[in-house]
């Protein structure tokens, strides 16, 4: 297919190091068949290396080294069937020598050929090998079964018997890549599939414009690949895929392979123009795929790039502006896994659709979708299901929200090309499942104390509960919930009032709810220091001084929120000094204190016929600071304080 040279240039590098050339063949023509379908294969000119390496084959010469090549240049041109047939002999014949990857497209291709069962025996026996598969579900075919029938596709109207794929939204149409003929008197040609190299061309896709299919105007299209396209919403910019080939030249890595790179152009009298590399290519991976977020500030792309979890991976980029970017950041292993991810779209809503082959799916690429706004790429990831997906490789989803219609390409059996584009109406919306994560703390309203072994559970709009936790020590929770639903966060405990608080439909932005509970009744009665009912900090004062210091100011306010809450309590406030001083200063100075706290409290509100003060002096010591015992000055400042006595 010619999108494999899309989907990444430099996948078979690595495959090339594990090919080891045990088993020769005896035969020393045949050596040298061989040999030339190996130069073949290395440049990457897959079809004649089939023939060649096939030839060989038939004449009985098996190795290691054949089956392998063989086998990916089968599996890199789509024909799966007879992959499949050669990875089967290769792991069979050599089971000790075939390398996880092999047992990897073994399996991939029994999928696509609808042997799911086998091949899922195959990715056990890769899971073995690598154990690094995470999140393998064995009921996931049902899954997707229950995920299906939600569109209805029919044939884009203007496929050709070429290669037709990757469409993007443009003005009242579509961009799109093809072979189709190029109109030029020596077509190119690439030798990966004997097929002509790609161009970008634009139709009007509306059903009243009987407009043709036209090749885009300008410098974009060179006599190399150019694909995957995104035009920014006003029209004048776009960013495309090309091979590394810029101002008539075309460049090379040490291996001699001509990478993908993202330029961009700019539309000038109705021509592109003004061709620009992108900072962030390099002439020794390939960069490609590109497309917006709906706000246009970043952009997210594939690449095989260093630091890559598998063949490909998809990146993002923030858009600075003025020709700069920023960081390149990795999705991670939540969406990447070791084979390939590609294609990427993204919808006003923050759902990213991607191809994989690593997710499991119906065989060859399928389409994938995951809700990635606020930056989270720990979504959960769902494969769209029939008749999208199928045994084949289907890719390049785009849909818009609005209307609910969009396209995919697919090398699917009745096409009219190795691979077209069709168009669908989504009939049901895709339910993804969502999980936030919220957070926080339960305290006392009045007091703020942390309030330890609180219930926070998670209650849907049906008022039934999915799921509960206890605060912590320090009254922390931590919980999940299903942000694809209205749920309510409700927090408890036994002599409070419940608190709770409704959460929306959202994209799975982290939370963080922190509840403030009020004690249903005021546990207490006449005698009670309702500081401690309360777990106030204790009200103290400086050294010969009556004044209300600003800590204590905060831990009163809490007092007469409490007395607010309750009009029919009443406090007594008894206050006491330290051993320093005669008695009777003290017990003057403790008196003091009493008024000095009871006209604060007046003075915020609450009525001076529901308050009472006294002093008392050093009379009632909390500690054996008595008169003539040496004590630090922490001591000596537990006894200078304030009690909230509840009176009747």
């Amino acid at each position: 297919m010619l999108k494999r040279i899309l989907l990444l240039l430099t996948i078979l590098l690595g495959f090339s190091n594990n090919i080891s050339g045990q088993d020769t063949i005896p035969d020393r023509q045949q050596a040298r068949v061989k040999e030339k379908a190996d130069e073949r294969y290395d440049e990457y000119s897959f079809s004649p290396a089939i023939d060649i390496y096939k030839k060989v084959l038939d004449k009985g010469y098996v190795s290691i080294d054949l089956l392998k090549r063989l086998g990916n240049s089968y599996y890199f041109n789509a024909k799966y069937e007879e992959a499949a047939n050669i990875y089967k002999k290769l792991a069979e014949t050599y089971p000790d020598q075939t390398e996880p990857d092999y047992l990897f497209r073994y399996a991939q291709s029994l999928k696509t050929l609808g042997n799911y069962e086998e091949s899922d025996e195959i990715m056990a026996r890769f899971k073995e090998m690598t154990s690094s598969i995470e999140g393998f579900d064995e009921d996931y075919l049902t899954k997707i079964e229950e995920n299906s029938g939600r569109y209805q596709v029919k044939p884009f109207g203007y496929n050709s018997k070429y290669s037709d794929f990757a469409a993007s939204f443009y003005e009242k149409g579509l961009i799109f890549a093809s072979d189709r003929d190029t109109g030029n008197l020596a077509r190119y040609r690439h030798t990966w599939n004997s097929r002509d190299f790609l161009d970008l061309y634009k139709v009007n896709a509306d059903s009243i414009s009987n407009n043709t299919v036209v090749k885009l105007e300008g410098d974009v299209n060179t006599r190399l690949h150019e694909s995957t396209s995104v035009v920014t919403k006003d029209g004048t910019t776009m960013y495309f895929t090309r091979n590394n080939f810029l101002d008539g030249k075309k460049f090379k890595d040490q291996q001699g392979i001509i990478r993908l790179k993202i330029y961009s152009a700019e539309l000038v009298n109705g021509e592109w123009t003004n061709i620009i590399e992108l900072p962030f290519n390099n002439d020794s991976y390939s960069v490609a795929h590109p497309v917006l977020s709906p706000d246009e500030k970043r952009l997210y792309f594939v690449s095989d790039m260093p630091g890559t979890h598998g063949e490909s991976d998809i990146f993002m980029t923030r858009i600075i502006g003025d020709g700069t970017y920023g960081p390149i950041v990795n999705l991670g292993k939540n969406i990447n896994t070791r084979a390939r991810e590609t294609f990427p779209y993204i919808t006003k809503d923050g759902v990213l659709y991607f191809s994989s082959d690593g997710h499991q799916g119906l065989g060859g690429l399928d389409v994938f979708a995951t809700k990635i706004a606020f930056d989270d790429y720990d979504q959960p990831i769902v494969n769209v299901g029939r008749p999208i997906n199928g045994p084949q490789d289907d890719f390049a989803f785009i849909i818009d929200d609005e209307y609910k219609k969009g396209y995919f390409s697919s090398n699917r059996e009745g096409g009219m090309g190795e691979d077209d584009i069709y168009e669908f109406d989504e009939t049901e919306p895709l339910v993804l499942d969502c999980i936030q994560d919220v957070t926080g703390t339960v305290r006392d309203r009045i007091s703020n104390e942390v309030l330890a072994g609180a219930t926070v559970m998670v209650i849907d709009e049906e008022n039934k509960e999915v799921s509960s936790t206890i605060t912590d020590s320090e009254g922390n929770y931590v919980l999940q919930l299903d942000c694809s639903k209205g749920n309510f966060v409700r927090a408890s405990r036994d002599g409070y009032v419940p608190a709770e608080e409704y959460l929306n439909r959202s994209y799975g932005k982290p939370r963080i709810i922190d509840f403030y509970l009020e004690r249903d009744v005021v546990t207490g009665g006449f005698g009670d220091d309702l500081a401690k009912l309360l777990q106030l900090s204790t009200i103290y004062f400086d050294l010969n001084k009556f004044d209300i210091r600003p800590d204590a100011e905060i831990e009163i306010q809490k007092v007469i929120v409490a007395m607010e809450k309750y009009p029919s309590l009443k406090i007594k406030v008894n206050s006491h000094t330290d051993s320093r001083g005669n008695d009777a200063y003290n017990l003057w100075l403790s008196q003091k204190r009493a008024e000095s706290t009871v006209n604060y409290m007046v003075s915020k509100g609450i009525s001076r016929d529901r308050l009472q003060g006294e002093g008392f002096g050093e009379t009632r010591l909390v500690n054996d600071c008595l008169n003539g015992i040496p004590c630090s000055r922490e001591k000596h400042q537990l006894n200078r304080r304030s009690e909230f006595i509840i009176f009747e």
